[in-house]
Parts: structure tokens; C-alpha cells; sequence
């Protein structure tokens, strides 16, 4: 990360975003406050050459936007040579430690059976992906579409095949919310047993997988920071299962920079938290500014692809689940408004993960019974009656677009019925509910333009667009997507230059959107000029 007091951005096109910004977006955000600005869905020129303007950065701050500005004396210049400039992107769902590490596992979300993720684990492990580690951990298996359910007698197999019989092997499924073990890998994780392990069991046995590797973490986050600030990603939230703030206040002292982290946390950590008097929106000291305290993260559900988020109406193909078939509820009604009580009371806001109909319904019935505020994570399939409750009660609709995309095939195939009210952003935007948009790393790429792409196209292949009622528009993605408005004096130096405007960009020209640079508290950290 370049470090320099202060900076003027020459020759950029600003583009602003009405709607964006709010008290509660992400890392960076600012309440626009009366009197401020914002612009339509354009880029500020009118030709060649016209609406360039220079940007001027002291202190981590913007202070001042105008054509042809003074330099300061001592300032870095930056030439943008016409590019669009606008604020930094936020990634409102992350899991960031375990994606740092799921970038460097074995990827078998090719795999359309259980038989052909074993052959892919099966040609790593002769090739030596287990050699520094003595275990093989994998990625990315969607089972829900699978003609058989997974067993540990394949990884075995696999392990066996690739000349390292009894090795443990271990793979984590593209949500997170299911882990396959061979006999091994359930030994060495503490897990109840091998096979196929589904929410609570297989979250226990990812955390012990994550605390194997946290000793080779450390580069592996730095990497990942990079990866993101090339998308121009500015700022996420942190929903990691661990003690985030922590963690991430042991990283900014270690140098780990470059992104602004609200730290989300558990139940587990909640009445520590409360005796050290945290309070979402807190600034942690000794970050710079980095590192705020943000939501407090609860379930309500399971996942679409384990069909485990509880729904109205059973699943036709499910296995035996609690509630006859419908799902898995991680909380009952009267415990999720004691817990939205209770955080509430100690000044947190929540982060309620709901991805079936009724859990959604339970979700808002929280909020409304509590007056807790914060928003409801995933919305995947969610009842017309409800779509205007989240306005009603400012929930915002924290979403990730690109999972529509990858589950487009198991919701037409589970909810074929529903379909029409699944990944509903288009209601939810035209119902006035403020979307804040992520990926859910390592479920989704950790990339903004994924996002944007997925929810203005709703395709991401060469078939017709999904449900494209639920479509939005590239001002309502980017505003879903952008801590402030628009580039203006005293706002936070967070800011990516691309190469295209995005208001003139197709879907996929969106989703592959050159990065050219990208500014963090007033730091470069991230440039291919």
C-alpha cells in the first residue's frame, strides 16, 4: 500500500449514485446529511474532454472536487486520463479468513456427482496437495442436484487412488453449511461422525479445519486483501465465525491493511462483548479508522442447497429434517426476539441470516416485535406479503446476487412452484427497501462487479436472464454497492477508477469491469495505471 499525506487525482469523470449511503452501509459510510448531493444514474460529462475534474486528498480525507485544482506542495499526482471515478465498493457479507484459505484449496465445484469430486480429489492428492499439511482439504461441492448423497467410503477411495491410503480428507460445501469427511478427516476434526455432516455438526468441524490451517494464514490474508482491492473493493463486513475484532486488530498492527472492516460477531462472543461495552458502529482504537464493531450475526435458518432454510412448504426430495421436511429452524420465534432483545439493549445491531420464506417471515416478526435494527442476510425466497415490510420496519435486504445465478438450477428444481418470489431484488427494490449487497466469500467471489453483473443481467451464461422481473437497475446495484454517494468534499478518500462506465456497460462487461485504481483512507492500494 503506497502511503503519501496527500494526493490530487487528475482528469476523472465522476460518477454519482442517487440512494447510496446510510447510516447502516458498510465500512465508510457516512449519513449524507441535509443539503447534500447526489446525482442520477450518469456519469458527470458531456464529451470529450468536458466534466473532468481533480480530486484533492489530505489526511484520508476528500478536500476538494474542481476542474483544474491546485496541487499542494508536496502531493503525489495521479493522471486518471478520463477515467470513472466513484466511491469505493463494500462487500456487505463476508467470511474473509476462510476465503483467504479456500483460495488456495482444491476446487471441485466442477463436480456434478460425488464420484467425479472423489476423481478430482483423488488426481490432488497424487499431485501432492496434501504433502505440507498431511490432510487435504476441498471446496465447493453443491450436492443438492447429486443422483447420490456423498459417503466417506469415496474419499477414502479418492485418498487411496492418489497413493495415500488413510490420508484425511475433508470437503466443504459451496454455502458452507455442509462438510464430507472420510473416517479420518471425522477423527482429526472432532466431528460425530464421517460421511456427510449438515449446519451446526459441519460448522463445528469447519472451524476446526480453519484453526489447523491459521498458522499458515497469515500471507494468505495479505493476498486476499490484494485480490480485493483490485476489484476496488474499499471496505467489507467481516462475518467470520471467530472473535473478529480481534483477529482483525491483530492484522491492522501486523500491517494487514488496505481495507476498512466492520467485525461482525457470534452469540458466543456476545456478553463479552457487552461487559467491554462494544457497540456496532464503534471505532476500535490504534486502527487508523480501520476497524469498526459491527453486527451481531444470528441464524434462522439453514441453506437452498442442503435444503435446510425453512420454508412454508416441504421440500418434495428432502431428507428427514426437523419440521417434517421443511427445513431447519436454528432458532424458534420466542428465541430469536430474546436475542434481537437483548442485543438491541447493548447497542448492536443484527445480522439475521434467513433464506427460506419463513424464516424470513420469523426474521421480520423479530425486528417488528423488538424494534431491533439491522438487516435480514440472504432473503432468498421471500413471500410477496413480506416484501414491503422490510421498508416498513428499515430493515435493509443484505443479498448476494451472484447466488442467484449459481442457484438458479436447485430453486427451479426445489422451490419450481416459487420461483417468481426467489432472490426477489426488483420487489424488494421497487417495495423501497434499502439492498446492501456482498458475496458471501467463499461462497461467491469476493468482486462488487459479480454482484452488480448478476442483479442488473440475472444471467451470467449464454441462457435467457432468470426471473428478470427481479432485476434492478445499474444505479440501484451501485447504490447497493457504494459507501457514499458521490465523490465530494469531506467525504472518506475510499474511491475506484474503472475503465468503463457503468451505466453504458452490458451485463458482462459489468461482471469482468477493469479495475484501474483504487484509493482507501486516502492510501493507494491498488493500481494498473
Amino acid at each position: 500500500m503506497r502511503e503519501r499525506e496527500v494526493q490530487v487525482l487528475r482528469n476523472a469523470r465522476l460518477v454519482g449514485i442517487a440512494g447510496a449511503g446510510s447510516e447502516t452501509a458498510g465500512p465508510g459510510s457516512e449519513t449524507a446529511g441535509p443539503g447534500s448531493e447526489t446525482t442520477g444514474p450518469r456519469s458527470e460529462t458531456t464529451g470529450p474532454g468536458a466534466g473532468l475534474v481533480d480530486v484533492v486528498i489530505a489526511r484520508g480525507r476528500i478536500v476538494a472536487v474542481a476542474p483544474g485544482a491546485d496541487a499542494p506542495v508536496g502531493a503525489e499526482e495521479t493522471d486518471l486520463d478520463g477515467r470513472w471515478l466513484l466511491p469505493g465498493l463494500v462487500d456487505h457479507h463476508v467470511h474473509f479468513a476462510t476465503w483467504a484459505r479456500q483460495r488456495a484449496r482444491v476446487d471441485v465445484s466442477s463436480a456434478r456427482s460425488a464420484r467425479q469430486a472423489a476423481g478430482i480429489i483423488a488426481d490432488a492428492v497424487k499431485a501432492g496437495a496434501a504433502a505440507r499439511s498431511g490432510t487435504l482439504v476441498a471446496r465447493g461441492f453443491q450436492d443438492a442436484l447429486w443422483p447420490a448423497t456423498p459417503t466417506a467410503d469415496l474419499l477414502d477411495r479418492a485418498a487411496a487412488d492418489g497413493g495415500q491410503p488413510g490420508l484425511p480428507v475433508a470437503v466443504i460445501s459451496h454455502d458452507l453449511h455442509a462438510v464430507w469427511l472420510n473416517a479420518a478427516a471425522a477423527a482429526r476434526y472432532g466431528a460425530p461422525h464421517a460421511g456427510l455432516l449438515r449446519e451446526a455438526d459441519a460448522f463445528a468441524a469447519e472451524q476446526a479445519i480453519d484453526a489447523e490451517a491459521a498458522p499458515r494464514t497469515a500471507g494468505l490474508l495479505a493476498d486476499a486483501v490484494a485480490a480485493a482491492t483490485a476489484r476496488g473493493v474499499t471496505g467489507i463486513v467481516d462475518l467470520q465465525m471467530e472473535d473478529n475484532l480481534a483477529a482483525w486488530r491483530e492484522r491492522i498492527a501486523g500491517g494487514v491493511t488496505g481495507l476498512r472492516v466492520r467485525a461482525g460477531l457470534y452469540l458466543s462472543h456476545l456478553e463479552s462483548a457487552v461487559e467491554r461495552g462494544v457497540r456496532t458502529g464503534d471505532e476500535v482504537p490504534g486502527t487508523g479508522g480501520l476497524l469498526t464493531a459491527g453486527p451481531l450475526k444470528l441464524f434462522s435458518d439453514g441453506s437452498l442447497n442442503t435444503r435446510t432454510a425453512l420454508c412454508s412448504h416441504a421440500y418434495g426430495d428432502a431428507p428427514a429434517l426437523p419440521r417434517g421436511g421443511y427445513g431447519h429452524a436454528a432458532h424458534e420465534p420466542e428465541a430469536l426476539r430474546a436475542h434481537l432483545a437483548r442485543a438491541r439493549e447493548a447497542g448492536l445491531e443484527i445480522a439475521l441470516h434467513a433464506i427460506g420464506d419463513l424464516a424470513v417471515t420469523w426474521a421480520l416478526d423479530a425486528f417488528e416485535a423488538t424494534g431491533a435494527r439491522g438487516s435480514v442476510e440472504h432473503a432468498q425466497l421471500v413471500r410477496p406479503e413480506d416484501v414491503p415490510r422490510f421498508a416498513a420496519l428499515g430493515v435493509t435486504a443484505s443479498v448476494q446476487p451472484q447466488h442467484a445465478m449459481d442457484d438458479r438450477d436447485v430453486a427451479d428444481a426445489v422451490w419450481a412452484d416459487r420461483a417468481q418470489d426467489a432472490f426477489p431484488y426488483g420487489a424488494l427494490a421497487r417495495a423501497g427497501a434499502r439492498l446492501a449487497f456482498g458475496s458471501d466469500a467463499p461462497v461467491a467471489p469476493l468482486d462488487p462487479w459479480v454482484a452488480i453483473a448478476a442483479a442488473v443481467a440475472r444471467t451470467d451464461d449464454d441462457r435467457e436472464p432468470w426471473q428478470s422481473a427481479n432485476a434492478v437497475t445499474v444505479e440501484q446495484a451501485l447504490a447497493a454497492s457504494v459507501a457514499f454517494p458521490k465523490v465530494s468534499p469531506g467525504r472518506p478518500a475510499d474511491l475506484v477508477a474503472v475503465e468503463r462506465d457503468p451505466f453504458t456497460a452490458s451485463g458482462a462487461e459489468l461482471r469482468t469491469m477493469p479495475v484501474a485504481f483504487t484509493v482507501c483512507a486516502g492510501q493507494v492500494t491498488h493500481s494498473a495505471l
